[in-house]
């Protein structure tokens, strides 16, 4: 008689952090037999990597576990996990909350995922949400995609921004060694992908943490010296990193990218307020002149360079001319793309606790004027393109058009065009732009690169 194979889901919510986490958890349970499903109802294994950064979406996992949970109490051998942010941030409480959970892990133990599923596997119940020390992973991850892959360099954060929950979920930082990440990024270019985002939560902080400094009194490894010792990994043809944090971002690190022809024109540097005052409130550590200083080297080195960032608005006690200066930086420094949000309180954090919390109709009155200009600023900064030759790195069909491929250019602007996805996918080729929208492009392609 044969056995069906068991199958899981993962659903993950937030940032690449998370999506790379979910990768690597995804390689671990196909390495225990496990086969993958679309739809969680038809799952053995339900995971849910979290995140508690926005209100909404940690509501939204509360949602998704009280349909699976009443599922268990009909299958009682389905297993049902909690990884990411909101685990570590509830633990214990967690499980008391959704007592059909099997299994509550913060970050940290991603790694450990397998060995955890044992104790789950002979009837636990497991939390996992202590810090630990991230050990070099040896598993492979599952791809979502076989072009773009990402490679974590740093873990953590060591930075306390008051509206921020980051810190408490994610532990302090711990950079891995050049060594680690170049390793990983040689299997990447010998299994095929020609794309690799590293990633961190604060990118630029990496090597903090490491032993070691210049004669100049620098440390010995910093993100310029990993883009020099990564930069000629065989098969690899491009490099981005994100996210980028302005208390670190230096020239030394600007020129490097300028040089070195793999590392791609964009870079995506949070802002979070264009107000000092606010700044200072939010503990990021830099003014506004400082951040336009930034832009301002980056233009200079590279002035095609793609700028994307964050911002919030509505933080608490954010006056009507506080907001000002935030529009005036948008307007000012001109994103290709900035990714907003309304202040949200996160449970842990100071600014949670403030009395001046402003109204959630002001925040969305606000949000919404902000967008409003992002689209502008946006639609302005694409007319650039109109009529340009891109080189554009081929990654998938286009959902909407069947007859469309798509992928990014170097400044990672989404591009569509007629094509053979079998014939294109992974080759980076030359693309004429014939319309240009706010956040993407169309063209036809010219030839190969």
């Amino acid at each position: 008689m044969t056995v069906s194979p068991r199958r899981y889901h993962i659903t993950t919510f937030g940032c690449q952090m998370n999506k790379a986490d979910s990768e690597r958890m995804a390689g671990i349970l196909e390495a225990l037999n496990f086969q993958a499903t679309e739809d969680p109802n038809l799952a053995d294994l339900v995971l849910y990597n979290t995140c508690t950064i926005r209100d909404n979406a940690e509501q939204k996992v509360y949602s998704y576990l009280g349909r699976q949970a009443k599922r268990k109490q009909n299958d009682p051998n389905l297993i049902l996990a909690v990884a990411g942010c909101v685990a570590q941030q509830e633990g214990e409480a967690l499980m008391r909350r959704v007592p059909e959970l099997d299994l509550v892990m913060g970050p940290q133990h991603a790694n450990r995922l397998g060995d955890l599923l044992e104790q789950v596997f002979s009837g636990s119940q497991v939390v996992a949400t202590e810090p630990v020390h991230i050990m070099e992973d040896i598993t492979k991850p599952r791809r979502d995609s076989a072009v773009s892959a990402w490679v974590n360099v740093i873990y953590g954060c060591n930075e306390r921004c008051t509206y921020c929950v980051v810190p408490n979920v994610r532990g302090v930082e711990q950079s891995r060694t050049p060594e680690a990440i170049r390793t990983e990024m040689e299997e990447l270019g010998r299994q095929g992908y020609k794309e690799v985002t590293l990633l961190g939560q604060n990118i630029d902080a990496y090597g903090r943490d490491l032993p070691g400094s210049t004669p100049e009194g620098r440390h010995l490894h910093t993100l310029t010296d990993l883009l020099y010792f990564v930069h000629d990994v065989p098969g690899i043809e491009r490099i981005r990193f994100a996210t980028s944090h302005p208390r670190y971002f230096t020239e030394r690190l600007i020129r490097a990218c300028q040089e070195l022809p793999k590392v791609c024109e964009h870079f995506h540097i949070p802002f979070q307020s264009g107000d000092n005052q606010i700044l200072k409130a939010m503990a990021r550590g830099y003014t506004h002149e400082k951040y336009r200083r930034i832009i301002d080297k980056i233009r200079h080195y590279m002035p095609d360079a793609a700028i994307s960032a964050d911002a919030i608005v509505g933080f608490p006690g954010e006056t009507e001319e506080q907001f000002q200066n935030t529009l005036d930086l948008t307007a000012d420094i001109g994103f290709d793309i900035l990714n907003t949000a309304a202040y949200s309180p996160r449970p842990g954090t100071p600014a949670a606790d403030w009395e001046n919390q402003l109204s959630d109709e002001v925040k969305q009155d606000r949000l919404q004027r902000l967008n409003h200009l992002v689209s502008v600023k946006a639609a302005e900064r694409s007319q650039r393109y109109a009529n340009r030759v891109e080189e554009v790195l081929v990654e998938e069909q286009n959902s909407k058009d069947p007859t469309q491929v798509m992928g990014r250019t170097r400044g990672n602007r989404l591009t569509f065009f007629e094509g053979n996805l079998e014939e294109l996918k992974g080759k980076i080729v030359s693309v004429e732009i014939s319309e240009v929208r706010p956040f993407s492009l169309t063209g036809r392609v010219l030839a190969l690169v």
